[in-house]
């Protein structure tokens, strides 16, 4: 797969959206500029990045439900002041 790093103006990018489409996916890789400074990025769409980060998601939410949310914060604070 090409994974070839283009800069291009965002009037070019409205512009010729459709064929810059097209070679996305085919595996080019675009920065979209805004008067010469970079504000977003056109690449193809990572299905695997998803699903990684929807498996992380759910395992923080299992570790969050194992917390004790009974804990009082100002005990706490009351006893590191004790010392």
């Amino acid at each position: 797969m090409n994974s070839k790093l283009n800069t291009i103006g965002l009037f070019e990018a409205k512009t010729n959206l459709s064929a810059l489409v097209s070679q996305v996916q085919n595996g080019s890789i675009f920065v979209i500029a805004k008067r010469g400074k970079p504000i977003a990025k056109l690449e193809p769409y990572d299905h695997n990045q998803h699903k990684n980060m929807r498996d992380s998601l759910e395992q923080l939410h299992a570790i969050r439900s194992t917390i004790d949310c009974s804990i009082n914060i100002k005990e706490y604070i009351n006893e590191g002041r004790r010392y």
